[in-house]
């Protein structure tokens, strides 16, 4: 089992970790602080320092049952099982997918307190991302108004906590799950929560900011129809 930091501190940029396996170019630790990728959020980059030997490149991490895969970069010396390593994000870009994941959040907030309308789907990269809602209709004026609301949310600097609840306490949260499908793995004792405070509260297993002041200020940039009732919005987020 691999101790994840991010899951408690998205703040936390390294960790000593030692080795615990090896497959190829990936490596196995004890403990790290990459987030592996899940619910739209790409996985984290950054490096390996061994003790004594050279930065290696990580190029990406993913989730294995309770494991956290790293991938190194082609042509890395493989460090051996048992090696000490420092672990190291690619801060400025996971920093940037906090703000922008955290702006989702909002958009979601704002678009189900408004308008009642589920999430369909959703993706992001730093400092843009996209999300699909239940909308029978879009126009200008609408999406400028959503914009004007999503800004002011994020100006309000609202607190963002992070909770684990036991499964029946977090399950009797009305609208906790905000997708039109429940992606939450069946048989967990245990639900993470992300609180947008006064505004939003569901399940999510990503990283995000501390308050909402920290994302900045968001751009709608544009929607699109994806179906009859499937409407995508597609944001920037920019410094404020």
């Amino acid at each position: 089992m691999s101790d994840n930091i991010c899951y408690r501190d998205a703040y936390q940029r390294s960790v000593a970790a030692r080795v615990l396996q090896t497959d190829g170019a990936t490596v196995l630790l004890d403990r790290t602080v990459f987030y592996p990728g899940g619910g739209g959020q790409p996985a984290d980059a950054g490096w390996l320092q061994a003790d004594g030997g050279e930065r290696l490149t990580v190029t990406g991490a993913r989730k294995a049952g309770d494991e956290i895969w790293h991938q190194l970069a082609d042509g890395s010396t493989v460090p051996s099982v048992g090696a000490s390593v420092t672990v190291e994000l690619d801060w400025e870009r996971r920093h940037r997918l906090m703000r922008t994941h955290s702006a989702l959040h909002v958009l979601c907030g704002v678009v189900w307190r408004d308008h009642q309308a589920s999430v369909t789907g959703g993706n992001m990269e730093p400092l843009a991302g996209r999300m699909d809602f239940e909308f029978e209709t879009m126009h200008a004026d609408l999406e400028a108004e959503i914009e004007r609301r999503v800004n002011a949310e994020i100006a309000a600097d609202r607190e963002i906590r992070v909770n684990v609840l036991p499964r029946d306490e977090a399950f009797a949260i009305p609208d906790l799950i905000r997708t039109k499908i429940n992606l939450l793995p069946p048989g967990i004792s245990e639900v993470r929560t992300i609180e947008i405070v006064g505004l939003d509260l569901q399940a999510d297993g990503g990283t995000h900011v501390a308050r909402t002041s920290e994302i900045g200020r968001v751009e709608v940039t544009g929607y699109e129809s994806k179906g009859r009732i499937n409407k995508r919005i597609r944001i920037a987020v920019e410094n404020a």
